[in-house]
């Protein structure tokens, strides 16, 4: 989702807690991972790989001038012939602790060995976010959390409310807003300038893709 049609979603969204709620976690994020340099760790579920969102956040990194942005993706399954940056394992998180942050993707309730991990994680001293279902247990684990209540159905249809969103949708939005809110702190016509100047530069030569 490229920004014009991220603004076009948070228009639509006006007035709903989403606009505001996903800059907060955003904020989260972006003062976890800015002052230690980077150190971002993202897992999802088994059944559940945050591949977009892993996605999104390398392009955020490379737009906004913020590296430490960019996530090592845990993946549950490693396949031989992986390239380096998909083959970082579950073990990968025996060894966080300090300084990294772990963002976990769950919409719905993880495994046991996989809650047990990021517990051991968060006291070795990792800053845990989480993102999804609100399963109680991952957001007593977190030191913040985004909940994202699946959109329900208008009345006599099979089809959700023009007010629902989706997880996918949320995770663009936090991921915009991670990149988006660490432009400089300028004022005025030039600050206004850049974003439009950083806005075309989008549209017209994305980074290429790496996932």
């Amino acid at each position: 989702m490229d920004a014009v049609r991220v603004a076009l979603l948070r228009e639509v969204l006006a007035g709903t807690r989403w606009p505001a709620a996903t800059r907060r976690f955003a904020a989260s994020l972006r003062s976890s991972v800015v002052p230690h340099g980077g150190g971002l760790l993202l897992v999802g579920t088994r059944a559940y790989e945050p591949w977009h969102l892993a996605a999104h956040l390398v392009d955020e990194a490379t737009w906004s001038g913020r590296p430490e942005l960019a996530p090592l993706l845990v993946r549950h399954r490693v396949r031989p012939g992986d390239p380096a940056h998909l083959a970082v394992g579950l073990g990968r998180l025996q060894g966080a602790g300090r300084g990294e942050t772990l963002l976990l993707v769950a919409p719905e309730r993880p495994d046991g060995g996989l809650l047990e991990r990021v517990h051991d994680a968060r006291r070795a001293g990792a800053t845990v976010l989480a993102l999804g279902s609100g399963d109680p247990e991952v957001t007593g684990l977190a030191h913040d959390a985004l909940t994202v209540d699946p959109p329900e159905p208008d009345p006599g249809t099979k089809v959700a409310s023009a007010k629902g969103i989706d997880l996918d949708m949320v995770q663009h939005l936090v991921s915009a807003a991670a990149g988006e809110n660490s432009l400089p702190s300028t004022r005025g016509r030039r600050r206004l300038r850049d974003r439009l100047s950083r806005l075309a530069d989008q549209l017209t030569s994305p980074p290429p893709a790496r996932w």
